[in-house]
């Protein structure tokens, strides 16, 4: 199986432009045969960088109000025109995808913003929408809080894969509830830092026995547009890169494929065989002859969370 990451810069901020490159790096993947692309956390269209760099914990705060409001306009709906142009694409091109947005919900939270891996089969559509189920840090200043919804394993190809974002693959629960799907690919998303990528990827390939694909991007000062609210700040912060990459490929034995890249626009391509996967598990199954389900015990609860039920 031919999969991928798409290690690049999105318009930051601008879903009709981001969603050009989505397609168009979509098609450069599948011009290479590639079964399986995978972008970075909130790719579409934007990290919240700004944060860390210009006080954004600042209560009430009218720069960082605005701030927000620009990046609530430039959030998606599962539902709108761009994720549709890109299932489009997936199905068009016979290419199943892994696409970090930030996502605004279409019904009840409409002044809310979620950081969501969409995952996109080129037969069936839109097949999963997670919301990540902690912001880190910072994040939880402009992100909900996602539920269980979305931890759920798709086939893709010949491999059943699942995916999380960011630092939720560190969350030993949500990595399980994947494993415990018959996971034998592993995606995760980050906004990109080797860093991040160069323990996690190789821990994960080896407590799984799966393949472990990070996905990451690069975003720095040239990428915010001029008319950002906090652009000035930013400027006088100093800081000219937020996201250096960092995308990487790791086999079920935890030896690098491709390891953790920096500073490049680049389509990470790599070949895998699912038997290295069947191979490892011969002395680790963490969800299989390795568990002990006598002994542990885990749920996990899928319902997607909303404010209200009604009743009429």
């Amino acid at each position: 199986m031919r999969i991928a990451a798409a290690q690049a810069r999105p318009y930051w901020l601008d879903p009709s432009a981001t969603t050009k490159k989505v397609i168009a790096w979509m098609e450069n993947a599948a011009a290479q045969q590639v079964e399986l692309l995978a972008f970075p956390e909130t790719f579409l269209s934007g990290y919240p960088s700004w944060l860390e760099h210009t006080g954004g914990a600042r209560f009430d705060d009218a720069m960082q109000k605005r701030a927000y409001a620009a990046y609530l306009d430039a959030a998606v709906e599962v539902t709108g025109r761009e994720i549709l142009l890109i299932t489009e694409a997936a199905r068009d091109l016979g290419i199943f995808v892994y696409l970090g947005t930030i996502e605004r919900d279409v019904t009840v939270g409409r002044g809310t913003v979620f950081c969501t891996l969409v995952a996109i089969d080129p037969h069936a559509g839109v097949v999963g929408t997670h919301r990540k189920l902690m912001p880190t840090y910072e994040e939880r200043l402009v992100w909900g809080i996602g539920d269980g919804n979305g931890l759920r394993v798709h086939q893709a190809g010949a491999a059943r894969v699942g995916g999380l974002n960011c630092w939720e693959n560190w969350m030993p629960q949500a990595r399980h509830a994947l494993y415990a799907q018959g996971e034998e690919l592993h995606v995760s998303v980050w906004p990109g830092n080797p860093r991040n990528t160069v323990d996690i990827t190789r821990f994960i390939a080896r407590e799984g026995r799966v393949f472990s694909l990070a996905a990451n991007g690069l975003l720095g000062l040239a990428d915010i547009p001029a008319d950002f609210p906090l652009r000035a700040a930013l400027e006088e912060a100093g800081v000219t890169e937020y996201c250096r990459g960092g995308s990487a490929l790791a086999a079920p034995d935890g030896r690098w494929l491709v390891e953790p890249l920096a500073d490049e626009e680049r389509l990470i391509v790599a070949d895998i065989d699912l038997a290295e996967v069947r191979a490892e598990r011969l002395t680790m199954d963490p969800t299989g002859h390795y568990s002990r389900p006598d002994v542990f015990t885990v749920d996990v609860d899928r319902r997607r969370r909303a404010a209200s039920r009604f009743q009429d």
